[in-house]
């Protein structure tokens, strides 16, 4: 379940720039070149607390280039599907050419370590990644993985022993064994009376769809500010579902995955309930040997009665899918939600949209999944083929795609959801929160909260002027760092934020700006002794 388009307000925080240093010059290109793209694009997966191979380091690069080579020209990493000339989200896990050049020559020339001094410090990962107490945890009874030569989908009922209802602000899933968790979808049980099932064939739970967890993935923040509040309800009584796939082969492996969830505080004002539409076609047969579409639509007859805002989707099929599209329609437009050329069961997840979507009254949620039954399809879970019909199973197939989205009022389209979460006080000031603001830039600075030296790692995917200023909580512009002219690429700044004679900051916070041809990046910092 990266990346942010950001209005700019009066409060901003600190990032370090003061001259810029091309990242491709004359000089051979060693690891601290190349770093700064695998802290930007790659490490929010790739560390510690991920199942995936670490690549903070060096050492772990190199041990791993062989593996990163053929992922990068293959296209299999990043692991980003929708496809961004069609519609664009939230926290884009995406790399420009430029980038993936840079490391494929640098691997190409051998990998070479230079003057490891010279690197800059990677970023710091924290085992949560929301900020501040839950107001509610939960987690699993620890479970031994019976995924031996099959994979294992198993599901937990968690009491959450409520006696008032409450409304969801944020949620984050945490794997208690992130190298065996392949994904875990939560729902609301609001009866309260769903029991777990851990056999190995449970593949749902009835309820409320609240969101999911795979690796890599962002916790589940919605929008709370005077211009948007919108919340889950969440009733007295009910269980938190955990529905959670164990691959093949982890079978005695244990996990002990959690919830934790964070509540508004009674009689909040102005929370905006969140809804969910689902497109689902529970009809389909996909005969064997055939390649066929199927489509369906929300509501099932007819057009939508009321005005939607969406800010978020969930596609959803199984390992015969091929591709698939969504949108919304009428006899004279269409506005696009989600396109995926080539869908990968393994990575699949919620994607929030930059702005709310507005779709109109007489409007009709359409989706259209293409199957590929044929022996060619090397996801086939079945040689020879055989039909496969519409079910719960990982060999079953499923056409679903859900939305999650507020009832419209006037301005909802306007509003700047990557802005809004970008400053959101549960999100973590750290490299995790490497939010992309203007259109064409990718930034970080690292270590966050810093005591001496700041290092900047900024991507542009064309050529653009820039504009770095560093300003105060109280909004005062207390330093003009930089004003110039970068072509397209990655670039990298270490500046000494506490003992440049010229800038003598205090100890506290602060906020950057970066504008890009004009259009505004925030980000936040915090100074300490």
């Amino acid at each position: 379940m990266a990346e942010f388009n950001f209005l700019v307000k009066k409060s901003v925080v600190l990032i370090f720039f003061t001259i810029i240093l091309p990242f491709v010059g004359m000089a051979q290109v060693t690891y601290k070149d190349v770093a700064p793209i695998f802290y930007s694009r790659c490490t929010s997966c790739h560390n510690q607390y991920s199942h995936g191979a670490s690549l903070l380091g060096y050492n772990q690069v190199q041990a791993n280039k062989s593996t990163i080579t053929a992922y990068l020209n293959s296209g299999y990493m990043p692991p980003w599907h929708p496809d961004t000339t069609y519609t664009r989200f939230a926290e884009e896990h995406i790399i420009t050419q430029a980038e993936k050049t840079s490391i494929l020559n640098w691997i190409a020339s051998g990998a070479p370590a230079g003057d490891t001094t010279l690197v800059p410090s990677p970023p710091t990962y924290s085992r949560y990644q929301l900020n501040g107490v839950p107001s509610l945890e939960l987690k699993i009874p620890t479970f031994v993985s019976n995924a031996s030569t099959t994979d294992s989908h198993v599901s937990f009922a968690l009491p959450t022993g409520l006696t008032q209802d409450y409304t969801i602000r944020a949620f984050e899933i945490v794997a208690g064994n992130p190298s065996i968790v392949h994904h875990v979808v939560v729902n609301i049980d609001t009866t309260g009376t769903q029991t777990s099932n851990t056999g190995g064939n449970c593949f749902s739970s009835s309820g409320i769809l609240l969101g999911g967890y795979a690796p890599g993935g962002n916790p589940c923040v919605f929008p709370s500010s005077t211009q948007l509040k919108m919340g889950m309800k969440i009733k007295a009584g009910s269980n938190i579902m955990l529905n959670i796939h164990y691959p093949a082969g982890t079978a005695g492996q244990t996990d002990s995955t959690k919830i934790r969830l964070y509540f508004y505080p009674q009689n909040t004002q102005g929370i905006r309930p969140i809804l969910t539409a689902e497109i689902k076609n529970n009809k389909l047969i996909v005969m064997a040997n055939t390649i066929a579409p199927f489509s369906a639509q929300f509501p099932v007859s007819g057009s939508l009665a009321m005005q939607m805002s969406i800010f978020s989707v969930f596609p959803h099929s199984h390992y015969l899918c091929k591709s698939i599209l969504s949108y919304a329609y009428t006899a004279l437009d269409t506005i696009p939600l989600v396109k995926i050329n080539n869908w990968d069961f393994d990575f699949q997840g919620y994607y929030t949209f930059r702005h709310l979507v507005k779709i109109p009254l007489s409007h009709t949620l359409y989706a259209k999944h293409t199957y590929d039954n044929t022996s060619n399809n090397p996801n086939n879970p079945n040689s020879p083929p055989i039909n496969v019909y519409y079910g719960k199973n990982s060999s079953d197939e499923m056409l679903t795609d859900a939305f999650e989205y507020i009832n419209y009022q006037r301005g909802d389209e306007l509003i700047n959801v990557d802005s809004l979460l970008s400053t959101d006080s549960l999100l973590a000031t750290s490299i995790k929160q490497n939010l992309i603001f203007a259109s064409h830039i990718n930034n970080y600075a690292y270590p966050n909260p810093f005591q001496h030296t700041l290092t900047i790692a900024y991507t542009l995917d064309k050529a653009a002027k820039i504009s770095i200023d560093i300003y105060n909580m109280n909004g005062i512009c207390v330093k003009n760092l930089y004003n110039g002219y970068e072509n397209e690429g990655t670039h990298q700044i270490n500046w000494d934020g506490k003992n440049t004679q010229a800038t003598k900051l205090n100890s506290g916070n602060y906020f950057y700006i970066i504008r890009v041809d004009g259009k505004p990046c925030i980000g936040k910092i915090t100074l300490v002794n």
